[in-house]
């Protein structure tokens, strides 16, 4: 039982140190990113002042039972 038991803790303090070793890779990887390439908010569109659509027939349809309904 010795063995198998030392055995289980080196795998998983090999693991343990793998994952911890990614993910600081992966921190400071995304934090040289960020120095290098800041993010740039994109330009405001600007405002259109587009027609609203024209009523469609089942527009009008919803309109008529709302209608009667609120009677």
């Amino acid at each position: 039982m010795g063995e198998n038991f030392f055995a289980a803790i080196s795998v998983s303090a090999i693991a343990i140190s793998v994952i911890f070793v990614v993910l600081t890779v992966l921190i400071f990887t995304i934090l040289l990113l960020v120095r290098l390439l800041p993010y740039q908010e994109p330009p405001p569109e600007p405002p259109r002042s587009a027609p609203p659509p024209p009523a469609t027939e089942a527009d009008e349809d919803l309109a008529a039972i709302i209608a009667v309904l609120s009677v």
